[in-house]
């Protein structure tokens, strides 16, 4: 799991972790890193993984449960819609976020 320090504190702002998401077949287990985004909010946390076919979202009042949501979430997305859900996004190392002016 990626550090949870604030961004000011963080000199790399990386806002990505990953957790290790179970594809069990009849005959093999699988494990497959899946770079997670958790946004902190006012009324709480969002989370949403990357490289994945479809929307899954993750959310709880807590960094830890917003991650434990939508690590149930993309389970159940990966059962129900199969393993072909899964993209590669091993070409995405961190995610960064930055602010840009623009003229309103």
């Amino acid at each position: 799991m990626a550090s949870r320090l604030p961004l000011r504190q963080n000199p790399r702002h990386v806002l990505s972790s990953e957790w290790l998401c179970s594809v069990s077949t009849e005959e093999t287990a699988m494990v497959k890193h899946v770079k997670v985004i958790v946004e902190k909010h006012p009324d709480g946390y969002v989370a949403y993984p990357l490289g994945l076919k479809g929307v899954v979202v993750g959310e709880g009042d807590t960094y830890e449960e917003a991650l434990a949501d939508v690590q149930s979430a993309i389970t159940f997305h990966i059962e129900t819609f199969g393993s072909e859900v899964v993209e590669d996004a091993a070409s995405v190392l961190e995610v960064f976020v930055a602010e840009a002016g623009i003229p309103l």
